[in-house]
């Protein structure tokens, strides 16, 4: 299955599963699933938001490179978030927004990596009649390394 059609791209279809708001409980974990990076995976997100630097698609160049060879970007936290997340999960629920984030990167994400999440929700509060949640996600390689962690805001819908 290509990287493109191995996520279900209709948010709508289990939102009805979703914890609302006000299920919520900071501080508790949030079920998450290991996932295979694939380059596969790694060169459809590079394709699919512009970024075709020769360290995610030449080997040869990789490989002289610090790195020692092919890596996956930073911003690919976006894909492992969905990734690494049941169709279940709060942060998914279509009418979410982004109000800001922080991401420190530590390791690169590499082909054939097993990622997974460690995430839960530090926060609830509301503001001016919005719900916010703030929440941290931290991503691990097979080996327990901290590929990358972040920290953020999300408004929730009503």
């Amino acid at each position: 299955m290509s990287a493109s059609t191995q996520f279900d791209t209709d948010f709508w279809k289990d939102a009805k599963s979703r914890k609302i708001w006000d299920e919520i409980i900071p501080g508790e974990p949030r079920k998450t699933l290991p996932y295979l990076l694939t380059l596969e995976a790694i060169h459809s997100y590079c394709r699919s938001v512009g970024d075709l630097h020769p360290l995610y698609f030449d080997a040869e160049y990789a490989k002289k490179s610090r790195y020692g060879g092919l890596i996956a970007p930073p911003s690919i936290h976006i894909l492992l978030m969905f990734a690494c997340t049941p169709m279940d999960d709060w942060m998914r629920s279509p009418g979410t927004i982004n109000a800001g984030q922080s991401w420190s990167y530590n390791l690169p994400a590499r082909p054939g990596d097993t990622i997974t999440l460690q995430a839960r929700a530090l926060d609830k509060f509301i503001r001016k009649d919005r719900l916010f949640a703030v929440h941290d996600n931290v991503f691990f390689n097979q080996h327990g390394q901290v590929i990358c962690s972040g920290r953020g805001q999300t408004i929730r819908p009503v």
